[in-house]
Parts: structure tokens; C-alpha cells; sequence
């Protein structure tokens, strides 16, 4: 863009690119056979190829079909079915040889469980030399954006007495003149070992491959300054599953592959691709089943087996996983046509959206993301189809790539973030230091975390890729989410956007492309009320101790007193709500007594799947429509949902009489739980009304679930050791603050452009309410005030805060249909300054002494106490 104003109107709009780009693939039916194959993906934008691509449905079906027709037995043995394994396992070779152009006079198939397995497998066994001069030592070489399996090499070779040299892109070209001697070279028999990556995960960057041959005949830096003998592995995980690789024509030492990053499944399965003339370069200590020609148990006699593929695939191989390799290779075949119509057909997507994403302007001129990478993506030879990258607002801030991955999920998004295991490469293209990363550390940031900035500077980004079942659909509703979360309408592009897109010289002319207006797309708003009335509850204190609704509440705590200091302004407790089924409707009640891990029985029961993994809104939003009712005098809870005979569960935990007792470890929010099944009953209703097999779990009485580490600001140390969570994500309690809701509410109808008075479409403060399921809600003045509270008490009963509730997804699921939006999250992510935590984690904190059980009612006045 030239100068500082806005582009000319006409291109505001994407229709100004419509048929402007023209691309070449793998064919006019391609969108059929996605709606075959991949018909799960329906509704979903699957933009994380670079982690693994997906499998077809026929690829499965007829993996299962040749398990179910056909007797595979352990190739060790020698009967019929063993034999058919064997036969079928070297065919599978030869495939994946022929895939590679390549055939078993040039390189042999060692299989490993992926290509870190194979890695080590390289690092285990190289021919390392280790000697008193210096010139002699065998050093590890690997560019810097690599993966950290290639990284880790190091942990080995160092033990073995090799010198690690990292390089960088730059510095291989460097003083090509100073080649070592061809007599010096002749006479030294040191072996190296250079790896790189032939495309690297982080940026999708293509290195050369005929940097193999000039490596191995000393052509570049630092290679031709180091006497020995230099090998070459190419880490060709990411780059084979978009691209061709002809071992024909670049015959490197050796290649590690996965192969679910080709087809999808097997995934624990990779290959060791060794060059068989490289082969003397490994060795081996251990020796395992099936790789002994001879030896002897009794003495040091071990003799391998002749080929290498014997020698280093230690017991059983994974052999039902090879056979489905063959359909993998069957349905890739069948549906592209080839690697090399996947590449250019994965290619023109990354290329179209890097064009559009690239040229995209706020209002005011600033770039809309900042993408990290070595080209313009102007030719498959040097870019794969992976978009690296992060978001700026209006003021060339990054938005953190947590909170851009939580709104891509409201529109079904599935991408990647952090650094991708390439820690190398974050730190190339973020401009992250050594000490930056020892800094973060210290912050609390490790690879795989949530802690997307520090200090305002960037920890990670955010990686799209494609795959071959792709389609520029895929790509449009990625360019329309970060229109529709990130910038101001209208959107405007570089003026050179348009005649980017007719320049390729490798695209041939095909369909016109569909694109749509991004502009145009209109936040929809999900427009039900949520009814106001809840089940009711006759209360039990203790198992010995009851009382009714008219039953004054005595919480008087006189410790309180000294620690709770009172606010100027009225604050009152609206409404207490509890989930004694987790994830499933909420009850509201006026009165509640106080349990050891929260309100009495709330999220005390969850639903696990046929795995015993808890299941969430999140994957199931359908659990809001299960509706529990505790009735404490009787001792049961009723479980109602819309066409389904209501079931009751006792409150009590069960003596194995009714049904035996079974036993579940599963995990709640990364904590293991122990729990209780609720017995064939309850499981036959669960599973009839989600229509999946299903399980009512609840939590074991004895098992002691501490408090998250992250909350432990908490000053007293023995209120943490003894308090206990139930089936809680992070804490006892949750607490909201209406003016904060109707605050959330007012921006929302103006980012609609709509008032109270005439939006149909308005979510009502009820139905905000009930998305951001919290136990306490109070009336204040101030929107956002309790996020500066230390503490809070309700007429004695006091309570410590220890945290603000991060948000996700699930606060855009209609808790009276399951329906999903992309409100309030998105609204909340703008209007709070990118801040997407909304309610305060509350600890109870009981008196030293104390006669009865606490109880909290509606109506209580509240005091707190402000942060220091």
C-alpha cells in the first residue's frame, strides 16, 4: 500500500479477486469425492495437514475388509498365515520404494513407529568417531530450523564424542573457495552427519535437495572445511505428504518418514529409508527377535542377518499397520492421481490465501497479519502449502495466538499453534534470543502451553496447512474468520493484490474460482430465550440436619471480621446455580448448603464415553438439554431430557448391591479422578438420548483432587492442602457479576449495529447468564470490579479468590437448544482489549471453629476485600 490512506473502494471487496486465479490440481472432482470420503468433515475447516492429514473412508473400510477376509499371522513363523504376512509386508517395501522412484537395489525400508523413532534409530547406531585430534572427531551438523527429534540427535552423538554444529540457511553458502584437499579428504575416515529438513514445519520453506550431493562432495560451507566423510539425512516428514520426493535424483543416506502425515492412518507407523551403499555407517549394540542370524545365550557370539532391513527392525513389526499402508497408498492413488497433483493443487490454496492474508489492510493502512516466511510463494519448488503466521490489530500489536485459536474454534477451525516442535525455527522468523527463551521459561512458558505473549512480544504463532482433500472453501472461511474477528469493516488490500494472483507461472487455467464477498458475511446471533424457571430443591444440610426455606440462615463467622473489609457500594448475591452432572443443565436454587469441594453435589457426576474420557459441551453440546433435579429429602436426583422417561440416581455413592461396583480412572482438565459407575441404568438412558455408548461416572468420595498449581497465589498454605475439587475444571466456585453481563450485553448489540428495543436476534441477559455457567452470581455497580478482589464474603461466609476464568468455546453453546455461535466470545475478545476472561475462581474459606453446616442464599449481602 502506498502512502498512509485507505485503498481505492473498489478493492474493499474479495469479488474484485473472483476468477482472477486460476489453479491446477487434482481434478474437476475433487469436492465429489470430499463429500464421499470426508463427509465428517462437513461443517469443520481442517487446517492442520502439517500435523497429520486425514483418511478416507473407503481407505478404512477396505483396511477392514482385508483384516476381516483374510488370517495374518506373526511373520516370525513359518505356517500359511505367517507367510501371507510376510509376502504381503515385502510388497509393501517395494510400494513404498516405487513411490519414491526408487527401487531395493538402491535403498532398503527399515520400519520404525514414525519418524522420531527412525531418527533415533540413526542417532543410535551412527558410526560416530571419537578420537584425541580434533579433525578427527565426527561431527553432528543440523540447520537450526529443524524438527526437535532432529535436534535431540545431539543428546547421542555428544555421548559418543561428536562436536554439534548447529547452521542456519545463510551460513551453508558461506566461503564456498576454501574446499579441503582431495588427498586430505581421501585419507581420512571420519564419519559426519549433516541433517536438515527437505521442507521445514514451521514456515513450509523448501530447502534444496541438491544440497545432498553438494554436501557429500564438500561444495559448501562448513562442510568442505571439516576432513571425513559426510552423510546426509533428509527429515522428510513434513515435505512427503504434499510433495514428490525422486531418491532417483537426490540420494540421500537416509530419510525418516511418517506415515499418517501421507494418508492419515496407520499413525504409529513410520520408515527409516537407508541408502544401501550407506548402510556399513550403522551399527548396533542390542540385538532383539528376529534380527539374530546366531548367538549364544551363554557366551559373547552374536551374528546379525545379512540385510539391513533384518538387522534393525528388533521383535514383531507393527505388520497390521504396514498392510494398512497399502491402502493408503491405494486411496492416494485412486482420489489425486499422484504427488504431483497434490502439490500444486495443496500449492494454489497456499498461494491464494497467502496473496489475499498478505495484502489485507486495517482501515488505517496496517497489515492485518504478519506471516514468517522465506518466499513470496510464487512456485511450489521452494514453498510448501503451510502459512505461518500471527495476527496484528489496528496498532501493529500481535494478538496472541491462545485467544486466536479459541475463536477459531467458534467457526470450526482446526489449526495449529505455539512453535510446532521447531524451536529453531520460532526463533529465526519471531526473532526470539537464546535468553528470550530462558526468559520465558522463567515466566512459566513451556512448548505447548496457552502463554502466548509476554511482556506484549509473541511466544509462538500460528501455522494453517493444507492436504490434499482441501478445497478453497477451506481457505475462504479462514480468510472470512479473520476478516469477521480482526478487523474493522471495511477491509481493505494492497493494491498489487489483484495482479499477485494472475502471476504463476506454474498454475494452469482451470475452473473459476468461487469466491465469496468477506464482507458480506454477518455475524449470526442465536436468538431463544432461555426459561426462567429452575428446579427446586428441598434441602439436606447433613446427613442428621435439615431445614426448610423459611429457616433463618446463622453463617455469623466472628474471624471474619478482621479479614473481609466492607465496600462502600451494596453487593448482593443474585442467584446460585449448581451442575451436578457436569457439563450437562444447571439448577437454580435460592438456598444451598456448602459441601466439601463446593455447593453439595455440584459437579459430582459426569458422563464419560466408551473410553471412560469425560465428555464436554465442547464435543457434545447436546448435554445441556439433560436436565438433573436434585431432591435432597429423598435422597435421589432425577435426570430428565426431551423424549426420555425421566431416570433417578441416589445420592448416595452405592454398596455394590444394586450393581456391582466399577471402578474409573479418567482425567478432568489434565487431573486424574477416580470414579464410580452409576450402573447399566443409567448408561442405557445416557447412550439413547446422545446416541453414542456412553456412561454416568460419579466421583469417589475418597479420592482427594487438590487445587490447581496456577491457583496457588493463595496465601494459606493449609486451606490449599486441605481443600479438594470436585469434577471442576479449575476451582470450588465460579462467580459472576451481572453489571459485568449487561455490560458483555451492551457491547454486543453494538457490534451489531442493534438496541433492546428492536434486535430479535439479542442474546437476553438470562441466556448470557446461563453460557457462562457460574455458581454465584452478584449485583454490583461496576462492570469488572471483582477482577481486583482478593476475597469476598456472603453474611460470614468467606471465601479467597484465586484466579479469573479464561474462556473458551463454550460460552457460545444455547444452553436451552445446544445450538453453537460465535457470541459472547467474540465480543468479549474485542471489547475487553483481547482480554477473554470473564468471572473470578472463588476457595471457600471455612471458619476455625464451627457448630453447623455453612448455607448460602440469595439476597446475602457481600463484602470484599481489593488486592493489594
Amino acid at each position: 500500500m502506498e502512502g498512509n490512506g485507505p485503498p481505492p473502494a473498489e478493492l474493499h471487496s474479495l469479488e474484485r479477486f473472483k476468477g482472477a486465479f486460476k489453479y491446477q490440481g487434482c481434478g474437476e472432482g475433487m469436492e465429489a469425492m470430499r463429500a464421499h470420503e470426508f463427509s465428517r468433515l462437513t461443517g469443520i475447516t481442517y487446517l492442520d495437514h502439517g500435523g497429520t492429514t486425514l483418511y478416507a473412508h473407503s481407505q478404512i473400510h477396505h483396511f477392514y475388509q482385508d483384516l476381516a477376509e483374510n488370517i495374518y499371522g506373526n511373520p516370525h513363523s513359518a505356517n500359511v498365515a505367517s507367510r501371507l504376512t510376510h509376502d504381503t509386508i515385502e510388497h509393501v517395501r517395494y510400494r513404498i520404494l516405487q513411490h519414491f522412484n526408487t527401487s531395493p537395489e538402491e535403498y532398503t525400508i527399515i520400519f520404525t513407529s514414525g519418524s522420531t523413532a527412525a531418527l533415533k534409530l540413526v542417532a543410535e547406531s551412527f558410526q560416530w568417531t571419537c578420537t584425541e585430534s580434533g579433525d578427527s572427531r565426527s561431527r553432528f551438523c543440523h540447520l537450526t530450523d529443524s524438527h526437535t527429534s532432529v535436534v535431540g540427535i545431539r543428546g547421542l552423538s555428544a555421548l559418543a564424542g561428536a562436536l554439534t554444529i548447529p547452521v542456519n540457511h545463510d551460513e551453508i553458502y558461506e566461503d564456498k573457495s576454501k574446499n579441503i584437499p582431495v588427498g586430505k579428504e581421501e585419507n581420512c575416515h571420519t564419519h559426519h552427519l549433516f541433517c536438515y529438513p527437505a521442507q521445514s514445519n514451521f514456515s513450509g520453506t523448501k530447502y534444496p535437495l541438491t544440497w545432498i550431493r553438494d554436501i557429500k562432495s564438500n561444495k559448501l560451507s562448513p562442510f568442505s572445511k571439516i576432513p571425513g566423510k559426510w552423510s546426509v539425512l533428509v527429515d522428510a516428514a513434513s515435505f512427503v505428504g504434499t510433495s514428490p520426493l525422486d531418491l532417483s535424483l537426490h540420494q540421500a543416506d537416509f530419510i525418516p518418514i511418517s506415515f499418517y502425515k501421507i494418508f492419515g492412518f496407520p499413525t504409529g507407523l513410520g520408515a527409516l529409508l537407508v541408502k544401501n551403499e550407506s548402510g556399513h555407517t550403522l551399527g548396533k549394540k542390542y540385538f532383539g527377535g528376529g534380527t539374530a542370524a546366531s548367538y549364544l545365550s551363554g557366551e559373547d557370539f552374536y551374528v546379525p542377518r545379512q540385510s539391513i532391513s533384518d538387522r534393525f527392525e528388533d521383535g514383531t513389526i507393527s505388520f497390521l499397520d504396514i498392510i494398512a499402508v497399502n491402502h493408503g497408498f491405494n486411496a492416494l492413488d485412486k482420489f489425486t492421481g499422484g504427488m504431483q497433483n497434490i502439490m500444486l493443487h495443496t500449492f494454489s490454496l497456499a498461494r491464494y490465501t497467502y496473496i489475499i492474508l498478505s495484502g489485507m489492510r486495517h482501515t488505517n493502512g496496517t497489515p492485518v497479519a504478519r506471516i514468517y516466511s522465506d518466499n513470496e510463494f510464487e512456485t511450489p519448488d521452494a514453498q510448501g502449502p503451510i502459512i505461518n503466521m500471527n495476527v496484528l490489530d489496528e496498532k501493529g500489536g500481535i494478538v496472541g495466538y491462545a485467544k486466536v485459536d479459541k475463536l477459531a474454534n467458534l467457526y470450526n477451525i482446526h489449526l495449529r499453534t505455539g512453535c510446532f516442535c521447531n524451536t529453531g525455527g520460532c526463533q529465526q522468523h519471531l526473532g526470539i534470543s537464546d535468553e528470550d527463551v530462558k526468559k520465558n521459561l522463567k515466566a512459566g512458558h513451556v512448548c505447548g502451553d496457552s502463554l502466548d505473549l509476554i511482556d506484549g512480544r509473541p511466544t509462538g504463532s500460528i501455522r494453517i496447512s493444507f492436504g490434499y482433500m482441501s478445497t478453497f472453501d477451506d481457505a475462504q472461511t479462514f480468510l472470512k474468520f479473520i476478516v469477521d474477528c480482526f478487523v474493522k469493516q471495511p477491509v481493505c488490500f494492497d493494491k498489487d493484490t489483484l495482479s499477485k494472483l494472475t502471476r504463476c507461472g506454474t498454475m494452469k487455467e482451470s475452473d473459476e474460482l468461487r469466491a465469496e464477498n468477506l464482507t458480506n458475511g454477518k455475524t449470526k446471533k442465536i436468538s431463544s430465550e432461555i426459561a426462567a424457571t429452575h428446579n427446586s430443591a428441598r434441602m439436606e444440610v447433613l446427613p442428621y440436619q435439615k431445614f426448610s426455606e423459611d429457616q433463618p440462615v446463622l453463617n455469623k463467622n466472628p474471624e471474619t471480621s478482621k479479614l473481609i473489609y466492607h465496600d462502600n457500594e451494596s453487593i448482593t448475591l443474585a442467584k446460585i446455580y449448581l451442575y451436578p452432572i457436569k457439563s450437562c443443565a444447571a439448577v437454580e436454587v435460592k438456598k444451598w448448603p456448602i459441601g466439601k469441594q463446593g455447593l453439595l453435589y455440584d459437579r459430582n457426576w459426569m458422563i464419560v464415553n466408551q473410553n471412560g474420557v469425560c465428555i464436554s459441551q465442547k464435543q457434545e453440546p447436546r448435554l445441556c438439554l439433560i436436565r438433573p433435579h436434585i431432591d435432597l429429602d429423598q435422597g435421589i436426583m432425577t435426570i430428565n431430557a426431551e423424549g426420555m422417561d425421566p431416570i433417578v440416581v441416589s445420592l448416595e455413592e452405592g454398596d455394590g448391591k444394586q450393581f456391582p461396583l466399577q471402578f474409573y480412572q479418567s482425567k478432568v482438565c489434565g487431573d486424574r479422578v477416580k470414579g464410580l459407575d452409576c450402573g447399566e441404568n443409567s448408561a442405557r438412558w445416557i447412550s439413547a438420548f446422545l446416541g453414542r455408548q456412553s456412561f454416568l461416572i460419579r466421583q469417589s468420595s475418597n479420592f482427594h483432587r487438590a487445587l490447581k498449581k496456577h491457583h496457588l497465589q493463595v496465601q494459606n498454605q493449609a486451606l490449599i492442602q486441605s481443600s479438594s475439587l470436585s469434577l471442576v475444571n479449575e476451582a470450588q466456585y465460579l462467580l459472576i457479576n451481572m453489571a459485568s453481563i449487561l455490560h458483555l450485553k451492551e457491547q454486543i448489540l453494538q457490534r451489531d449495529g442493534t438496541s433492546d428495543s428492536n434486535s430479535a436476534e439479542a442474546l437476553t441477559t438470562e441466556e448470557l447468564i446461563h453460557r457462562f455457567r457460574a455458581n454465584l452470581v452478584i449485583n454490583t455497580m461496576k462492570p469488572y470490579e471483582e477482577n481486583d478482589w482478593a476475597a469476598i464474603d456472603f453474611d460470614g461466609i468467606s471465601f479467597q479468590i484465586v484466579g479469573l476464568c479464561s474462556r473458551c468455546q463454550m460460552i457460545c453453546i444455547n444452553q436451552e437448544n445446544g445450538k453453537r455461535s460465535t457470541e459472547p466470545l467474540q465480543t468479549l475478545f474485542s471489547c475487553r482489549d483481547r482480554k477473554m476472561t470473564f468471572g473470578a475462581y472463588l476457595l471457600h474459606q471455612p471458619p476455625a471453629t464451627s457448630g453447623h453446616c455453612a448455607i448460602l442464599a440469595v439476597g446475602s449481602q457481600a463484602y470484599v476485600r481489593r488486592r493489594e
